[in-house]
């Protein structure tokens, strides 16, 4: 009788999704009230006299000057403040990501110490040269929604060296800018120059291109200088992306919960100092609990256990209606099975668990290591993983009910007008990826997929050619870079 009911339904559900979540609603609350607990109990230890300030007039206790106890009414009331959905544009004025819900956007990460160079393919000391590369290259690629300066360039004094790559992406990609600055006085330069290619502060603020990227320190600190580009962000309603990096078993419990548990608290403390600044400001949270290798004494990024633990943060964040980060790495030093393996594996979580801000793709040797050919690799590999998020339909005519009943037994599908509309849509055509017969691949010359990745770079850098800026834009943005030089170089960041 059931069976017949079903019959007599309209059937209404007919997209196919993929659905993942790591943790149950009891679980979320229960790291939630952990989080409380320990911002309450434990406490985070906070530097900044400003921010102390801040802190004990709205309601937090202070013991022996710097170690702050939070309330969990103040926790939750600066969750609810802050934007659960931030809108970001590119360079020319035009939606590029939606940071909320599930929305998954991927991009390069930052400040590489090494570069695999194109020709040699050896690791050397990154350049100014890497980091325009890499750019070119990330605005090439089409699954690529935002850039990094993905080098450290060493041939540049370490003051300006932020600045630097900041002037390079805007002046070589039209893309979003993921950025990182040395501290408040370089912070306010770069911002200065975004507020010239906007047309203004009020259009920046209107219509942020960029997002600035720090961290606390762990265990359970909250610095001088981290604080400072907190409250400048806040100030100046600049998204800023402020998430803790933990070592499991370093600077934080070895065991997944704990760190959890721990780099949370980290977080949620640096958000209600940001919203109490500035109620409303946006900001994206969530963390990194990396393992720590104990046998290589190095920090991982490719790993099971950072995918079970970024699972986590966004089921929490999604919790907290909070647009949240998550990475997508590999720990290869090359363009091996390793790094096509941590890359597919974690791109593809990054997007099940419906993360906003997925960063560090093309990223190498544990954080240290960039190379452009990695991006093209993670590029197709995005593309591979939007198709399956995007799964498909199964109402009547994707069901193919009429074509199947029109084609006889032993026919085929080839000629039908049906196959002619939805082939394009429905099946996933890739650009690099093999798909030739043996012999086929043998006479196109046995290449393997990094050689073709390697062969496609080289063709980007050879004929990319960048939008530049309106010719009076860059000529302020030259003249405040030139100002700005010269007084960063006599700033000790350190102190």
């Amino acid at each position: 009788m059931f069976y017949m009911k079903r019959q007599m339904t309209d059937f209404q559900n007919t997209s196919v999704r993929p659905s993942f979540h790591l943790l149950s609603q009891d679980q979320i609350e229960e790291f939630h009230r952990s989080t409380l607990e320990l911002l309450e109990k434990a406490g985070i230890r906070v530097l900044h006299p400003e921010a102390l300030d801040l802190l004990q007039k709205n309601g937090c206790t202070v013991k022996d000057g710097k170690m702050v106890f939070f309330p969990g009414w103040l926790v939750e009331e600066c969750i609810r403040s802050a934007p659960s959905r931030i809108t970001i544009y590119d360079r020319l004025g035009k939606e590029a990501m939606r940071l909320e819900g599930r929305n998954s956007y991927f991009g390069t990460g930052t400040d590489l110490i090494s570069t695999v160079d194109q020709q040699t393919r050896r690791a050397r000391p990154s350049c100014l040269q890497d980091v325009i590369n890499a750019a070119w290259v990330a605005d090439a690629c089409p699954e690529i929604d935002f850039i990094a300066s993905f080098g450290l360039p060493r041939e540049v004094p370490i003051n300006s060296m932020y600045l630097r790559n900041f002037k390079i992406l805007i002046e070589n990609s039209t893309k979003p800018i993921f950025f990182t600055a040395a501290g408040k006085e370089d912070l306010e330069y770069i911002l200065d120059i975004a507020g010239i290619v906007a047309g203004g502060d009020d259009l920046l603020q209107e219509k942020p291109f960029l997002i600035h990227y720090s961290e606390p320190t762990p265990p359970r600190s909250q610095s001088i200088g981290a604080v400072n580009k907190l409250f400048i962000c806040a100030q100046r309603l600049i998204p800023i992306c402020y998430t803790p990096a933990a070592m499991l078993g370093g600077s934080a419990p070895v065991t997944l919960a704990g760190g959890i548990v721990q780099t949370n608290a980290e977080a949620l403390s640096g958000l209600v100092i940001h919203q109490l600044k500035h109620k409303g400001a946006p900001i994206i949270s969530g963390v990194a609990a990396t393992p720590f290798d104990m046998r290589a004494a190095t920090v991982t990024y490719g790993t099971p256990d950072q995918r079970l633990t970024n699972s986590a943060f966004s089921d929490l964040y999604h919790y907290y209606g909070l647009p949240m980060w998550s990475t997508a790495a590999s720990d290869s030093h090359c363009l091996d099975e390793q790094a096509a393996m941590e890359y597919a594996f974690s791109t593809l979580m990054a997007a099940l668990d419906g993360a906003n801000l997925i960063h560090d793709i093309g990223y190498l040797g544990q954080g240290l290591l960039g190379d452009p050919a990695a991006l093209v690799m993670a590029d197709e590999i995005i593309s591979y993983v939007r198709r399956i998020m995007c799964g498909f339909d199964m109402d009547r005519e994707h069901r193919a009910m009429d074509v199947i009943s029109k084609v006889e037994s032993g026919g085929n599908y080839l000629a039908e007008r049906h196959t002619l509309k939805h082939f394009r849509e429905e099946l996933w055509m890739p650009k690099l990826a093999n798909r030739d017969n043996p012999e086929a691949w043998e006479a196109k010359g046995a290449l393997h997929y990094s050689d073709r990745a390697r062969q496609k770079t080289k063709e980007i850098l050879a004929s990319f050619k960048p939008k530049p800026l309106p010719h009076e834009v860059q000529l302020r943005i030259d003249e405040i870079f030139c100002q700005a030089e010269s007084i960063l170089k006599k700033i000790d960041f350190a102190a």
